[in-house]
């Protein structure tokens, strides 16, 4: 027996020689744990670091710069829209006393037509025929009323007209004069009131702008 070795111990216990056994230290869990945590946040970081620098390099600031430009541009929509507008189209729209006016009566109910006349004409408009009306349009408007005239009415004659009648079907024909025909319909029942007729004739001359996109 070895003089390393206990009284008692012996049998495969026993020391002998230069060798001792050997004693396996535990193992650090908590230490491995961190270790794994920690490479996977620099991984996290080192990932995130290379797509600022992808943005950087491919102009990924887009988005921000496209978002104050149109901040931008509904800035100067809304300047715009609060200045006052210019009468654009005062010039192109036709005077009321410039529109010969013929009134004719698709209705049974007699009179019709020199009454309304007599109102254009006290709004300001020149009256020409007054009377029934032709056989391809008597008793068969079932509108309120038809507004005929050329084809380059349709532009300027027949919507001036039109503020005076509301719901009026605007036609063209092949007619080569200035005039246009006021034909009253079954549901005529009176001329649009000259006030809201006046608002109306305000409005046509000064369209409001176009909507645009959201702001």
């Amino acid at each position: 027996m070895s003089m390393l070795t206990p009284p008692g111990m012996g049998g495969k216990y026993r020391i002998t020689g230069d060798k001792y056994p050997r004693m396996r230290r535990p193992r650090n869990r908590r230490r491995a744990i961190l270790a794994v945590v920690a490479s996977i946040v620099a991984l996290g970081l080192a990932g995130w670091g290379t797509l600022q620098l992808i943005d950087i390099f491919t102009g990924g600031g887009g988005k921000k710069t496209s978002a104050a430009g149109r901040a931008r541009g509904c800035d100067k929509l809304k300047a715009k829209a609060a200045a006052p507008s210019a009468p654009a189209r005062d010039a192109a729209l036709p005077k009321p006393r410039t529109i010969k006016v013929n009134v004719y009566n698709a209705t049974k109910r007699g009179g019709l037509a020199k009454e309304t006349a007599d109102e254009l004409k006290k709004r300001g408009f020149t009256i020409g025929k007054v009377g029934n009306a032709p056989p391809e349009y008597d008793k068969k408007v079932k509108g309120a009323g038809i507004l005929l005239g050329a084809p380059k009415a349709a532009s300027g004659i027949l919507p001036v007209l039109g503020t005076q009648l509301k719901g009026a079907v605007h036609k063209a024909d092949t007619r080569k004069g200035a005039d246009v025909d006021l034909i009253l319909g079954t549901a005529f029942k009176t001329l649009t009131t000259k006030k809201d007729a006046d608002k109306a004739l305000a409005a046509l001359a000064r369209p409001a702008p176009a909507p645009s996109g959201k702001c």
